[in-house]
């Protein structure tokens, strides 16, 4: 068995008195690519900004190889350092060349000296096909080039875990592909992955396992297989249809 890296225990969170979380338990793995759909407002992106520390949760657990990192003593960025995320919006910092967006995570938070750092950003920048435009700054490049950069940097932080929020949704059609195309040679290489995602093919042919939110619960999960070709839950079946041609 795979070495559990995350668990989530009776997770709720709320603003206010509308409850966007209710009660979610699960497991990641070490190697799960874990897609998690639903309609827009069923919680999946709060879930991840929980996992990420982002949002704090209103109860439960998330625990982090066993550890509680909800509790007082952790530090945010050094635990988002193991478990990184990639944004829908992309998030990289438009004073900074794309290089320098890979590099100033790595001396800040994990305090690697800037030449080791250059060497590691420019490996993963290679990997997504992005290393002729380390000068660039983010507003000359396309939607597609800055997701693959804000991937890049993540993966330059060396994470257990890398949390996507939607992360083709920004993007013109044109453009999602190439993104899909990192994601999945990433899944390919043994990444544990927590996707939430739109694109039911990614979801269908990628996923180890996929989760269905609905209303802020967990509605159902399972292998690709079971969820898209044996769902159990209506509100499952519902939601799959409109994907269907």
């Amino acid at each position: 068995m795979s070495e559990k890296i995350l668990q989530i225990n009776h997770l709720s969170k709320s603003f206010g008195s509308n409850k966007v979380l209710r009660d979610i338990d699960f497991s990641v793995y070490q190697g799960d690519v874990i897609s998690i759909i639903g309609a827009s407002g069923s919680g999946k992106s709060t879930l991840l900004r929980c996992i990420n520390l982002l949002e704090t949760p209103s109860s439960g657990e998330i625990l982090y190889h066993g550890r509680n990192v909800l509790k007082r003593g952790t530090n945010p960025a050094e635990y988002r350092s193991h478990v990184g995320m990639v944004f829908q919006s992309f998030n990289l910092f438009n004073n900074m060349t794309v290089l320098e967006n890979c590099v100033v995570g790595q001396v800040r938070v994990l305090g690697r000296d800037r030449e080791t750092a250059r060497q590691h950003a420019m490996e993963y920048l290679e990997k997504v096909g992005m290393a002729p435009y380390i000068q660039a700054r983010p507003r000359q490049i396309s939607g597609g080039q800055k997701q693959r950069v804000a991937i890049a940097r993540a993966m330059a932080m060396d994470p257990e875990v890398l949390l996507f929020d939607e992360p083709t949704s920004a993007l013109d059609p044109e453009m999602v592909g190439e993104v899909l195309n990192v994601m999945r040679r990433l899944a390919g290489s043994g990444m544990t992955m927590l996707v939430v995602t739109h694109e039911m093919a990614f979801a269908r042919d990628v996923s180890k396992r996929v989760v269905y939110m609905s209303g802020g619960v967990i509605c159902e999960q399972g292998s690709p297989q079971e969820l898209f070709g044996n769902p159990q839950k209506k509100e499952t079946v519902d939601f799959l249809s409109r994907f269907r041609g």
